[in-house]
């Protein structure tokens, strides 16, 4: 019989948490099978338990998620070819497991390939780093923490999407973590070292934590990601359906490091060119958790990429590391692009730079980084590592 990856991935997961699944499955109060709500601990433990790797990290498979017809309606052909363009693309670096509804499970399956695995379960929409898990490494493996997806402050339609997180978990046997604020992955950027960049138009914002200060969230993201350090922006609130999430805007590319997306020349001032502003002073002036200076890095947008939509994601920040690979999106003014690549390719010295086409799911202001997420391999450094997939046989 056929192993599956995803029953690889169950297999190697099972056997590095051993004993710790033994609650898995059982059913929580919104009736989703869940992993044990109470397998981990609800706080991870800093310095000695659960910790939020950087993106470079190796990966044992990226996460993606099938647009819906019901959220896209008009645009859905394009936005699913960007989709299935993209998980190729990915596929070609590590497994790619791509969750769609029984209704269109078969169709996804046809446009993305023999090369990614198509898992059913019920979805939304696209965006799976705010839908899905964030994995974090400890001592006992892999855990994952549940965010609490709520539509982006009840922005959009959200009852699969906030299942998907507990969903993945339970399908993949991984313990739950579930957060004590609501949040999503992209609001939450790590350098794998104990220094976390988040945007305050996001996180302090009365559409996911109300009555919350800064300081309550700052504590429990520490907690939750192990993490010695938050350097926070200020952002945008109520420009964008995700109040400006930070890997629109600025991303680790090592420890110390901060590639910034820098407004294009001709760019109009706007509420986000004077977000990028203040994010500049902040990190100009800014240490990490290890207490080095931040350095930055430019990363320049596009300034000819068409006639868009004004929700329209014109970064190249927003790209994705893979296993040997970045990710990341090619918006058609060749100078501009060529120069971004340059820039990473410097940034990520032996990965492959690869540049995918993604303008439809520009058009829904998202990007690569925004329609992925990665199940981090076990940490070497833990007594109990998951199977390497470089490595491990996969039938």
């Amino acid at each position: 019989m056929e192993i599956s990856r995803r029953q690889t991935l169950q297999a190697a997961v099972a056997t590095a948490l051993g004993g710790a699944l033994s609650g898995c499955g059982t059913p929580d109060r919104d009736g989703a099978a869940s992993p044990g709500a109470d397998a981990v601990p609800a706080a991870a433990r800093p310095g000695g338990g659960w910790r939020l790797p950087d993106e470079a990290h190796p990966h044992e498979a990226t996460y993606m998620s099938w647009p819906s017809r019901r959220i896209w309606g008009p645009d859905t052909a394009g936005v699913r070819a960007d989709i299935a363009r993209l998980a190729r693309t990915v596929a070609e670096f590590e497994p790619v497991l791509l969750l769609a509804g029984d209704r269109d499970a078969k169709a996804a399956q046809r446009a993305c390939g023999s090369g990614v695995e198509v898992v059913p379960v019920p979805v939304d929409d696209l965006w799976m780093r705010d839908t899905g898990p964030v994995f974090v490494l400890g001592p006992d493996g892999v855990a994952g923490v549940d965010l609490n997806f709520n539509g982006w402050g009840g922005k959009q339609e959200h009852g699969h999407d906030r299942r998907v997180a507990r969903a993945i978990l339970a399908d993949a046997r991984i313990p739950r973590i579930k957060a004590p604020l609501i949040s999503e992955g992209g609001a939450v950027e790590g350098d794998g070292r104990g220094t976390l960049m988040v945007a305050e138009s996001s996180l302090v914002n009365d559409n996911r934590n109300p009555g919350k200060t800064r300081a309550d969230l700052e504590r429990e993201l520490k907690d939750l990601f192990g993490a010695r350090k938050v350097i926070w922006v200020k952002g945008v609130k109520g420009k964008d359906i995700t109040d400006y999430h930070i890997d629109a805007l600025a991303r680790f590319s090592a420890p110390g490091v901060v590639v910034l997306s820098t407004p294009a020349q001709n760019a109009p001032r706007n509420a986000f060119t004077g977000a990028y502003e203040q994010a500049r002073s902040v990190l100009d002036r800014a240490v990490d958790a290890r207490g080095k200076r931040i350095e930055v890095v430019e990363l320049p947008e596009p300034s000819d990429f068409g006639r868009r939509g004004k929700e329209f994601l014109a970064c190249y920040v927003n790209y994705y590391v893979a296993n040997g690979a970045v990710v990341m999106p090619r918006f058609g003014d060749r100078k501009a692009d060529s120069r971004a690549a340059a820039i990473l390719r410097e940034q990520y010295p032996g990965r492959k730079v690869v540049q995918v086409p993604v303008d439809n799911i520009g058009e829904g202001g998202g990007g690569i980084h925004c329609s992925t997420q990665q199940l981090p391999t076990a940490d070497r450094r833990s007594p109990d590592p998951v199977a390497d997939p470089l490595t491990a046989p996969r039938g």
